[in-house]
């Protein structure tokens, strides 16, 4: 069992004490944080009407608003599509909350009670080295993300 399939795991057994958005995303940022290597940013943020807001997360103070097509989580969120950037400097109206970070994985978050599965907010996380997330991290995020959505009452 990788350290992703571990994490599924915590987050399923997390999820049976209390299903709600708030601990859940809360205890899966620092499992995230303390887990996967040389991150430096692990959080969520959630959908607020036309922005997104920010959520639970682990690492230095974050911005509070993004907006759709800004930055890599807007982006993401826009676009319905994870984004895995090596190099966030060359990432098109990047907003950067922390000038150290240099690459960053932004997972979309749906709603599956909803019949039109709506993204309800991102996974984000960043860390100061470049092309620091490889496709086994993608890879295992989605799978965090796909418990998440299972196990979390949004």
């Amino acid at each position: 069992m990788n350290q992703y399939e571990l994490m599924a795991k915590q987050i399923e057994a997390i999820a049976k004490e209390d299903p709600d958005r708030i601990p859940v995303l809360s205890n899966t940022s620092a499992l995230i944080y303390d887990t996967v290597t040389d991150v430096n940013w692990a959080g969520f943020y959630l959908v607020d009407g036309d922005h997104l807001t920010l959520g639970p997360f682990q690492g230095k103070v974050a911005c509070i608003h993004l907006y759709p097509h800004k930055g890599v989580c807007g982006t993401s969120w826009a676009e319905d599509r994870p984004l895995v950037v090596a190099n966030v400097h060359e990432f098109e109206g990047h907003v950067a909350c922390d000038s150290k970070t240099n690459s960053e994985i932004v997972i979309p978050i749906h709603d599956l009670r909803n019949p039109e599965h709506p993204v309800i907010g991102v996974l984000d996380i960043d860390s100061i080295f470049l092309d620091r997330f490889q496709p086994e991290d993608r890879e295992g995020l989605e799978l965090v993300v796909r418990t998440l959505e299972s196990v979390t009452r949004f």
